[in-house]
């Protein structure tokens, strides 16, 4: 085998973790993984898919050592392989962000015009929490809270926030965050409780982003 040939060989190897992630199911699996193990039957119920289409699509992240597997009795639980994996994710999801006009089209579309919800930055929460002058709240579905959040948060999933008011007090910053930049959760909580006379932001991301930079988790 030539230099050419082997060369191709490698290549060919690194092709296809990009295979693996050419498919946004899979990308959106990844997105729930990285707030938590999960099993196959808590993801397509996450995901709104079809048990058998997600298992499939697991199995291909799997089969890159994108993600790890335990069994327990019949049931199988996945979980990325490790923080790597989100945080390639992600940076890809960013870089399409700032070069294709289309992903920041379809944001806005999504998420809506975030800027005025005034993101926090994950150093300033920090401080804020310290300080006592910030609620921190989780929005994401209980079993991802249940499975890590940020110390101090009370879990309201985004769809209870209007039903729940009684517990947040009206003289704090009420901060919101969910799965991570791109979930729209935190930005949809964040309007409502504006609408109910709130001051409330977002975090600049999500969990994942806040555990990867060495914050402190809590389960």
């Amino acid at each position: 085998m030539g230099d050419r040939a082997r060369k191709s060989q490698l290549y060919e190897q690194f092709a296809r973790l990009g295979k693996a992630l050419a498919n946004p199911l899979r990308l959106e699996l990844i997105d729930v993984l990285a707030q938590g193990e999960r099993s196959v039957e808590d993801l397509a119920t996450a995901c709104g898919l079809k048990l058998s289409n997600t298992s499939a699509q697991l199995k291909v992240l799997h089969s890159t050592g994108l993600l790890k597997t335990r069994r327990e009795g019949t049931r199988v639980f996945y979980r990325l392989s490790d923080d790597s994996v989100h945080a390639f994710v992600e940076t890809m999801k960013v870089l399409a962000a700032s070069s294709l006009a289309d992903v920041e089209r379809a944001a806005r579309e999504y998420l809506g015009d975030d800027r005025d919800l005034e993101p926090v930055s994950r150093p300033r929460l920090a401080e804020m929490l310290e300080t006592g002058e910030v609620v921190v709240i989780d929005v994401r579905p209980e079993a991802e809270f249940a499975a890590g959040h940020i110390p101090g948060a009370l879990s309201i999933p985004h769809d209870q926030v209007a039903t729940r008011l009684s517990e947040l007090p009206r003289e704090k910053t009420i901060v919101a965050y969910c799965r991570g930049r791109f979930c729209v959760m935190a930005p949809d909580a964040v309007r409502r409780l504006r609408g109910f006379g709130y001051d409330a932001r977002t975090l600049e991301d999500g969990l994942p982003e806040w555990r990867n930079a060495g914050l402190p988790v809590a389960s």
